[in-house]
Parts: C-alpha cells; structure tokens; sequence
C-alpha cells in the first residue's frame, strides 16, 4: 500500500515538474516574472568586475613615453 502510494506521488511529480512551482501558470505573469528574474541575474557580470577591479585599467604595465618604457 505505502509502496503504491510513494509510486504514484512520484510518477504525478515527475510528470507535473515540481510539487510547487516556482513561476506562475497564467503565460504573460510567467512572462512578467521571468523578466524580472533575469533583470536581476543580468547585472551579475558588471559587479563581479566591479569588486575584482577588472573595470579599472591595469597599473602595472608600464606605458611608453617617447620610445622609452617608464
């Protein structure tokens, strides 16, 4: 009994996705929710440059003057 009723839970899961969904069901809230999601998420780059310094130019390699490396 117990070993048909988890079989069954789990073939109702796998078909469905996920017992509780993250995302709405109606299309165009879906829609709304992953833009905002993804908003979000689309910024990550520009801060991991920002705190690693990778932005900012590089002060360690020398700059040429006039043929000559200082």
């Amino acid at each position: 009994m117990r070993k048909n009723l988890l079989s069954s839970v789990f073939v109702v899961a796998m078909s469905v996705g996920c017992i509780v969904p993250i995302y709405d069901s109606s299309q165009d809230i879906r829609t709304k929710q992953l833009i905002f999601v993804s908003e979000g998420l689309r910024h990550i780059p520009r801060i991991w440059e920002r705190v690693w310094g990778l932005d900012m130019p590089d002060v360690a390699t020398p700059y040429r003057t006039h043929g000559g490396v200082i």
